[in-house]
């Protein structure tokens, strides 16, 4: 196989938006895509789409790839819906990938939206709901903050890890998202408020819980030759690995792991040919704030019960040996469901081009990490900043 290559990415803004709709979000995303292209890239040049959604709100679900991108222009494009949940746009990246890689394309649009915040609030929990165990979790009253709850009681029990710990990740993710103006809550919190917040799902509180939001983001992905007509640093697709889960935890051996999480991490690491140690930045799904802990054990930055300790000793800090969520994360950053995969792309493309809000210096691989429902289905990537000889 080929390799593919990261030309441009780009995204709205994040937040409540209820004005706009579905098509002007990922209008504004895909704008912002081409405009990060080094040199005008024609939309003749893109010869397929694939895109993320899980239909929350913006009342279209069948048919709304296509309808978006015939709204921006790319008529006639070949356009496939990609829905798994909060995974979508990493499984739509991970799909665009293939295409480019296989030689069946030589771009290819990856991307996705939602709209989360033009429903009843009953509405978006039925809604987040569907992303979990249906048959059994959501029909004895688990939401979705409840299934991570869970989660978070395990491994508080289990390990060392403490309240405390949850709240230096709201910390961090919004002192970062604070720098970023596209992020949807851009402000910062003292660990104190992110300590005493109330109560959503013990031991979770309001502080460890991402926003709903509405938002768009979009990828460009081209082969080795069209990569080099774009500029003289290249952004490879080192490696992609992606697992599906058990959807319910009972169905699980754990509750202080996501598999399908320690799988994808893996391959995309095989195939990249390095390991975490490697890595210079990354961007982990951190819907609630034990994903984030967990995602740090599960890919390998740490061993079992050291995700806290990384925490505290500003490891995934701006500063640190390994930042995490320099965007916000879902934290702070917002989590529009569809676009938050390929949103992460958006943050290492940034990173690999030095125009981040929270720059990482120089860095040579980056990784994000998706994560639909709890665990259900994962996408890892590996990014590679090549120089042109």
């Amino acid at each position: 196989m080929r390799d593919a290559y990261v030309i441009g990415a780009g995204q709205s803004s994040f937040g409540s938006f209820p004005e706009e709709t579905y098509l002007s979000l990922f209008e504004s995303a895909f704008e912002s895509t081409l405009n990060s292209v080094e040199g005008e890239l024609p939309t003749e040049a893109i010869d397929e789409a694939y895109l993320g959604t899980l239909g929350v709100g913006g009342r279209q679900i069948g048919l709304s790839g296509p309808a978006v991108t015939e709204h921006v222009g790319l008529h006639g494009v070949p356009t496939t819906r990609v829905e798994n949940a909060c995974a979508a746009s990493g499984y739509a990246f991970r799909q665009a990938v293939t295409a480019v890689r296989s030689g069946m394309v030589d771009v290819a649009l990856a991307g996705g939206y939602e709209v989360m915040t033009d429903t009843s609030a009953d509405g978006t929990k039925w809604w987040l709901g569907v992303s979990g165990e249906t048959e059994w979790e959501r029909i004895s009253g688990t939401t979705f903050a409840g299934v991570y709850a869970q989660m978070a009681s395990a491994h508080l029990e289990e390990y060392d890890t403490t309240v405390e710990d949850l709240s230096r990740v709201a910390v961090k993710n919004h002192a970062n998202g604070a720098k970023n103006p596209k992020a949807h809550l851009g402000f910062e919190c003292s660990l104190e408020d992110a300590v005493s917040a109330p109560s959503i799902a013990d031991p979770l509180n309001l502080y460890h819980c991402c926003p709903t939001t509405d938002g768009a983001s979009a990828v460009l992905v081209a082969s080795e030759a069209v990569a080099r007509e774009y500029g003289d640093d290249l952004i490879r697709v080192a490696g992609a690995g992606a697992s599906s889960g058990r959807v319910g935890l009972f169905q699980r051996g754990t509750l202080t792991s996501i598999p399908a999480s320690v799988r994808a991490g893996g391959a995309a690491y095989e195939e990249a040919g390095i390991g975490p140690e490697d890595l210079d930045f990354s961007e982990v799904h951190d819907c609630f704030a034990i994903a984030e802990l967990l995602a740090y054990e599960d890919l390998g930055f740490c061993e079992r019960g050291e995700a806290g300790r990384l925490l505290r000793e500003g490891v995934t800090g701006p500063d640190g040996e390994l930042p995490a969520n320099t965007s916000g994360g879902l934290k702070s950053k917002g989590h529009p469901i569809g676009a938050t995969g390929t949103g992460q792309i958006v943050e290492a493309f940034e990173q690999f081009r030095g125009e981040a809000h929270v720059q990482v210096e120089e860095p040579r691989y980056g990784l994000t990490h998706n994560v639909g429902g709890s665990g259900g289905g994962v996408t890892v990537h590996v990014f590679e900043r090549e120089e042109v000889a």
